[in-house]
């Protein structure tokens, strides 16, 4: 039965369908991209404190000294070692070869003496005084290249302590080594009558402890180490205890007080590791060492010789605060920090009493095949003073090579699934990177070269490092934001484009999702340079890729579990401040403090940068601290950067930034902070010459005042008013130590010396042969000091012997050189000989011309020899030196008074 159709007055009417439409997914949309600019610059106030904090926290906490009560007989008393410090400073200056030393070896020998009777009733103190004869040191890398380093009668005082009932415990022995001799300019507070103090409280502690050893404990107070390391050496080589010692521990001091923390550990990780354990303040850091090992410090240490002479490992320690004072008269008692000797000394006493008791020692010149690769080499560094983590570059490249795997997967997939426009955007945030190297580092070093032109010290920040902040961190800061914003607007335009093409999107939300997404690239890209940074560093075992895998893994763990999605259908929401908090929390615990001490360290070094006055700019110190700084800011503030750039905090972050330099800029050409101080002094010599090299029989006499600290001498001209001549038309060689720029006078320069004391160098035969051989007669009257240079153009080999008694001391054999000279640089005690013989082997190609001529006229031989003495001249002129300039010692620098000879090619 067919239904009727309803009628319209019976049914509702009917609604209108809706009209079909392809489904289409709505992104969430996201937030305003608005950020408070109060909250960025919270950001980098919490960062700057934080920072300070870490520095502070890692390297200024020092622990409460104890004294003599208080550590008891088996402790460590700061307070008896300051007495130490304080009883040999007052001694003055004394290097090798003076009286002071004599004293200062006394003493040391008088509380040796001490120790002996009041240890432990089982244990045995051995003390030798010990005097070497001589001998000589050659080495073919490093900072001695190119020298031989002649020693004679150095003095040394020896202690073995070791267990009486254990007669095999002094077949192995832990050297304990440091030096009591000083550079002629400074009593030597921290370098390193410090050192010298806690080995000698060591001694008193570990001599109540030695019962329970199995192994010997030797401390080695040795001098000649400020002459080139010939104290370590002659030990090394005739002192009978040397073929006992199986680990070798160096105390040094590059400053004074503070932490003294390990800068070079190995080649085996034995020492690292146990010190790590036991030490209840552990302090070190191994990009130390990889600078250290690079050149880049123009230094070296008993370790050197321990390590390469000997093959011994074992662990290099060192006071680096303050390191400004080094080697001048501000290495005083008065500077040593209180807490600095305790935390050294409770530190190494636990690391003694641990080694000793060890039923186990590494033995020397014996490397596992593994240990030759360098794969067992130790990778360590501490955290915040209290932890310190070690393990070994077998375990590195494991680890971070599965970093950069899985880094390089992450990449990989996210780029697949982004596709073309992931790939562009990652190149264009990459620019960002770049562009923010580029302009970071090209405004500090624009300052760095305009410093030296508008203020009267090339480097006015030694005294007052905080100006190191607005002089290179605040440029390098504003030109990092600079180009980073410049790749942000790069990105930001490539990125409108793609979005464009998303016609479901409103251009308000358009515009608002491109801002996000090029916050986040930016962010990403950080995590970029550190990726290549520790690729680079991996593949190169530098052990301080640490610091990469710190500041990749971090910040990459908390972008993915705060922010990151594989689903493309989501859209980006602002950078959340968690992630930026999360992410950089771990990398400036591990770095920040060690960057700023590096950044001290620099500042320090300045003092002594020029190691031939005038032979570098005055601007090249500025730059490579402008570069340093520069360099942190772009690698640590790559995260922080991409944050601001959706605040309105970018132009407090300018004129704050511009105010801080314009400030600090205006400090230093007001003069209202000094460059130097009465405690931070520059570095200056002042010497008496007697010149023979033009005419014996006329020797010019001239005083001459140069400084190892860039920048002119004006001002301490006008001081002192003794006639002086400033300019860079005469230069003087102090034997390889080139003075290029300095100030002379002759004025009253003709007494305080005797033609009696001027060197001879006396050809006593010449044979041309099939071999042409010359033997010459050096006499170096009164000088136990005295460098000679042998021209390596005209001279292949060399023999040199100590003509009173005809001993060999340098044999015929393969010499190092440097620019065309071989130095033989001799230093020693009172005793040591004066007479010299030198057999000279010649090259077999001529360098004569045409007409007969020698071509050049550097001399075959130049000798300096060097006295103690201060004559009137030299005494005015001190007495009127500015109190800001202090005297600077060095092995390669003359005393007081110094004679220069020369012996021609065509003798």
């Amino acid at each position: 039965m067919r239904r009727r159709p309803q009628t319209s007055s019976s049914s509702p009417p009917q609604q209108p369908q809706p009209t079909e439409t392809p489904s289409v997914t709505t992104p969430c949309l996201p937030q305003r991209p608005h950020r408070s600019p109060f909250v960025c610059l919270t950001l980098f106030a919490v960062l700057i404190y934080s920072s300070y904090g870490v520095y502070h926290y890692q390297f200024e906490s020092l622990p409460v000294p104890l004294t003599a009560d208080q550590a008891g007989k088996r402790g460590f008393s700061e307070f008896s070692a300051r007495k130490h410090v304080r009883a040999l400073t007052e001694l003055g200056p004394h290097p090798v070869g003076s009286d002071a030393i004599t004293l200062a070896l006394q003493y040391v020998l008088s509380e040796v003496e001490e120790i002996k009777k009041t240890a432990h009733w089982e244990v045995e103190v051995e003390v030798d005084e010990f005097v070497a004869k001589t001998g000589a040191n050659q080495m073919v890398s490093g900072l001695f290249k190119g020298k031989t380093l002649v020693y004679s009668d150095l003095s040394h005082i020896v202690v073995r302590v070791s267990p009486k009932y254990a007669a095999d415990s002094v077949d192995n022995a832990v050297l304990v080594s440091s030096h009591i001799d000083t550079v002629f300019s400074t009593g030597g507070a921290g370098d390193c009558s410090s050192c010298v103090a806690v080995m000698l409280e060591l001694a008193r502690g570990v001599s109540q402890w030695a019962h329970g050893f199995k192994h010997a404990v030797i401390f080695l107070f040795n001098t000649g180490e400020e002459e080139g390391l010939s104290g370590a050496h002659s030990f090394i080589t005739q002192h009978p205890w040397r073929k006992t010692i199986r680990l070798a521990i160096d105390l040094e001091a590059m400053g004074i007080g503070g932490k003294s923390g390990i800068f070079q550990a190995g080649p085996l990780p034995w020492a690292i590791e146990n010190y790590a354990a036991a030490a209840k303040y552990p302090s070190g850091h191994i990009i130390g060492q990889d600078i250290f090992s690079s050149g880049a410090i123009k230094s070296a240490t008993d370790f050197q010789v321990y390590k390469e002479l000997a093959g011994l490992s074992g662990l290099d320690f060192a006071y680096t605060e303050n390191g400004a004072v080094y080697h001048t008269k501000n290495d005083k008692f008065e500077l040593l920090q209180l807490g600095s000797l305790q935390h050294l000394g409770e530190n190494m006493l636990a690391f003694l009493l641990r080694v000793a008791a060890s039923s186990y020692l590494p033995k020397a010149n014996v490397m596992q095949e593994e240990d030759k690769t360098g794969l067992s080499a130790a990778i360590y560094f501490d955290i915040l003073g209290w932890y310190m983590i070690v393990y070994r570059q077998r375990f590195a490249r494991m680890l971070y090579n599965s970093v950069i795997a899985q880094s390089l997967l992450i990449w990989t997939t996210s780029l697949l699934m982004g596709g073309y426009p992931a790939a562009v955007s990652l190149v264009l945030s990459c620019l960002s990177v770049i562009l923010m190297w580029t302009f970071a580092l090209s405004f500090s070093v624009i300052v760095a070269f305009i410093i030296p032109l508008i203020s009267s010290s090339p480097v006015p920040y030694i005294a007052n490092p905080w100006l190191v902040v607005g002089l290179f961190a605040a440029p390098a800061l504003l030109g990092a934001l600079t180009g980073q914003y410049l790749g942000y607007l790069v990105l930001h335009k490539y990125l409108a484009n793609t979005y464009s093409k998303k016609k479901q999107l409103s251009p308000a939300i358009r515009t608002d999702l491109v801002k996000l997404e090029a916050e986040r690239w930016l962010y990403k890209a950080g995590s970029i340079q550190w990726l290549i940074l520790l690729s680079l560093g991996t593949y190169y075992r530098i052990g301080s890729s640490y610091l990469a895998l710190a500041w990749l893994v971090p910040p990459a763990f908390a972008y993915g579990f705060l922010e990151a999605t594989l689903s493309p259908a989501r859209s980006p929401k602002p950078l959340k401040l968690a992630t930026l908090l999360i992410g950089l929390a771990i990398p400036v615990i591990l770095s920040a403090g060690v960057f700023i001490r590096l950044a001290g360290t620099i500042i320090g070094g300045m003092v002594r940068f020029d190691r031939n006055p005038g032979g570098t700019p005055d601007w090249l110190g500025n730059v490579i601290l402008a570069v340093f700084v520069a360099t942190v800011m772009c690698l640590t503030l790559v995260y922080l950067l991409s944050y601001i750039h959706l605040s309105g905090a970018k132009r407090l972050i300018i004129l704050s930034t511009c105010a801080m330099f314009g400030l600090s800029l205006a400090l230093v050409l007001s003069g209202t902070v000094p460059a130097f101080t009465n405690d931070t002094s520059r570095a200056v010599n002042v010497v008496h010459v007697v010149d023979t090299t033009r005419s014996i029989e006329d020797p010019r006499s001239y005083v001459s005042l140069f400084s190892l600290t860039p920048g002119k001498l004006t001002k301490e001209v006008e001081q002192i008013k003794e006639g002086f001549r400033c300019g860079r038309d005469q230069v003087f060689d102090f034997v390889t130590f080139t003075v290029k720029y300095g100030c002379w006078t002759e004025d009253d320069s003709d007494s305080g010396w005797s033609e009696a004391d001027i060197p001879v160098m006396h050809v006593q035969s010449d044979t041309q042969g099939i071999e042409r051989t010359t033997e010459v007669i050096i006499d170096t009257k009164g000088s136990i000091r005295w460098a000679l240079a042998i021209n390596t153009n005209e001279i292949r080999d060399y023999a040199f012997t100590d003509a009173g008694n005809s001993e060999e001391l340098v044999s015929v054999g393969d010499k190092s050189n440097a620019d065309g000279w071989h130095v033989i640089q001799f230093a020693g005690g009172n005793n040591s000989p004066r007479t010299f013989g030198l057999t000279l082997f010649w090259t077999k190609s001529s360098t004569l011309k045409a007409d007969g001529k020698r071509d050049g006229q550097a001399p075959l031989l130049k000798l300096r020899t060097d006295m103690d003495i201060v004559t009137p001249k030299v005494e005015r002129v001190l007495s009127k030196l500015p109190t800001w300039c202090s005297l600077f010692g060095k092995s390669t620098s003359p005393y007081t008074l110094a004679f220069l000879s020369s012996l021609p090619v065509d003798f």
